[in-house]
C-alpha cells in the first residue's frame, strides 16, 4: 500500500496529490514541489534569459497551484493545467517587460551600444556547460536564435522540449489543438534551422518528433 503512490501513471499521481492538498495535507504540496520547480524554472528561464526572474515565476506559479488546489478537479490534465498558468504569466510580464522596455527607450535620449542590442537580454543558457565547447555554443545561439521565433511557436517549442510536455498537454496548456501544435512545433524547429544556416550551421541536430511524438 505504501507504493499505491509511487506506481500510478505520472499526471494520476499528480492529481492524488492535488486530492490530498485539498484534504489538507500539505507534504503533497512539498512533492509537487520537488517535481516540478526544476522544469518551471528552465521553462521561464529558456524564454526569459533571467534565472532570479525565472525563479520567482516558478514560486509565484507554483503558490497559485496551491491556492486554487480547492477548485482543481482530477482529470489526468495536471501537467497541462499547471503550464497553462505558467504559460499566461509567462506571456503577462513579457508584455509588460516590453512595454516598459518601450517606455525607457522613449524616456532615454541616448543609449550604450550594448543596451541597444536587442538580443542582449537572451545570452546564456540553462544547460550545464558541456565538455564540448561546440554543442555548448550551438545552445547559446539556438537560445538567442528562439527570440525571433513567433511567441506561440516559441511557447510550443520550448513547452515541449524543454519542460517536457507531451503534444496533447502542450496543445492544453496553449489552448490549442494537437494538429495546431504539431504545425507550431515544426514551424519553430523550421525557423531555428534556417537562421542556423545564416550562421554556417547546416546540420544543428535539433529535436524532430513533430511526426511521431507522443500525443
Amino acid at each position: 500500500m505504501t507504493n499505491s503512490i509511487a506506481t500510478q501513471p505520472a499526471d494520476d499521481t499528480a492529481d492524488l496529490r492535488m486530492i490530498r492538498i485539498q484534504s489538507g495535507d500539505t507534504g503533497a504540496f512539498d512533492e509537487i514541489v520537488d517535481e516540478h520547480r526544476g522544469p518551471l524554472i528552465g521553462f521561464f528561464f529558456k524564454n526569459l534569459r533571467d534565472r532570479e526572474l525565472a525563479e520567482d515565476m516558478t514560486q509565484e506559479v507554483l503558490l497559485r497551484v496551491y491556492n486554487t488546489a480547492w477548485d482543481y478537479l482530477p482529470s489526468g490534465r495536471f501537467k497541462a493545467w499547471m503550464y497553462r498558468i505558467a504559460r499566461n504569466l509567462l506571456i503577462d510580464n513579457i508584455r509588460r517587460r516590453t512595454n516598459d522596455a518601450l517606455v525607457k527607450a522613449l524616456r532615454s535620449s541616448s543609449m550604450k551600444d550594448e543596451d541597444a542590442d536587442p538580443l542582449s537580454w537572451v545570452a546564456g543558457s540553462v544547460l550545464t556547460p558541456p565538455e564540448n565547447a561546440d554543442h555548448h555554443e550551438l545552445s547559446e545561439l539556438v537560445d538567442r536564435l528562439l527570440d525571433n521565433v513567433p511567441e506561440d511557436q516559441r511557447l510550443t517549442f520550448t513547452l515541449h522540449h524543454y519542460a517536457g510536455l507531451k503534444l496533447a498537454e502542450v496543445a492544453e496548456a496553449m489552448e490549442s489543438s494537437v494538429p495546431t501544435t504539431k504545425s507550431r512545433l515544426r514551424l519553430a524547429r523550421e525557423k531555428l534551422q534556417a537562421q542556423l544556416k545564416k550562421h554556417g550551421i547546416t546540420d544543428p541536430h535539433l529535436p524532430d518528433d513533430t511526426s511521431n511524438a507522443e500525443p
